[in-house]
């Protein structure tokens, strides 16, 4: 994992690294039975150095914390992409083709028996342009025998606040099936 981190860290394949502060190769726990995969970094994780570290962060930790979750335990996160396009804007194709498999290597390294996308940039990775994450969210899909559970992006929360209580519940599936596959004595007060 340090090799890649490494590689990761001097990457200039794509132009996002011309305007990059920082590159955010992810965090968390590297034997982590759960990958969290967002779109890429904002603006406070390219100036910080870390992923999901704003608004959006706080609240996926709040969520994290209410599944009884830790990022030092339970979870790795990681991004589509490293760099912070400019703006906050969705990246291209191009980039997501040129770092993705950074994300691959990732996943083959960790070995998460859940990966979970948050929100459409994420999902289409997996599955292509054609899924929907407001059709597919909450359902378990299946990416090379791994189980994948899509879940609302934590922007589209604090934009739309109607989808908490779907993404809640999406949520409630990923701990029980945490304590299926897991530790069936898994704790959380709200679950």
């Amino acid at each position: 994992m340090e090799n890649l981190k490494q590689e990761v860290l001097s990457c200039t394949k794509c132009d996002l690294h011309k305007t990059r502060h920082h590159v955010i190769f992810g965090e968390g726990n590297i034997k982590a039975p759960i990958l969290v995969i967002g779109e890429a970094p904002g603006h406070d994780e390219d100036m910080i150095g870390r992923p999901f570290v704003g608004k959006s962060g706080q609240l996926l930790d709040k969520i994290h914390a209410a599944c009884g979750f830790t990022r030092e335990q339970h979870v790795y996160i990681s991004n589509i992409v490293k760099c912070r396009p400019p703006g906050n804007r969705v990246p291209t194709d191009e980039e997501t083709r040129t770092c993705v498999p950074y994300l691959f290597k990732q996943i083959e390294l960790i070995d998460p028996l859940i990966l979970m996308p948050l929100g459409a940039s994420a999902l289409r990775v997996f599955f292509g342009k054609e899924y929907r994450i407001t059709q597919v969210r909450g359902n378990w899909l299946n990416w090379y025998n791994r189980l994948v559970m899509p879940v609302y992006h934590p922007a589209a929360l604090l934009r739309n606040p109607h989808l908490k209580r779907d993404t809640w519940e999406d949520y409630k599936k990923i701990v029980r099936k945490y304590r299926e596959l897991i530790d069936a004595e898994h704790h959380s007060d709200y679950v």
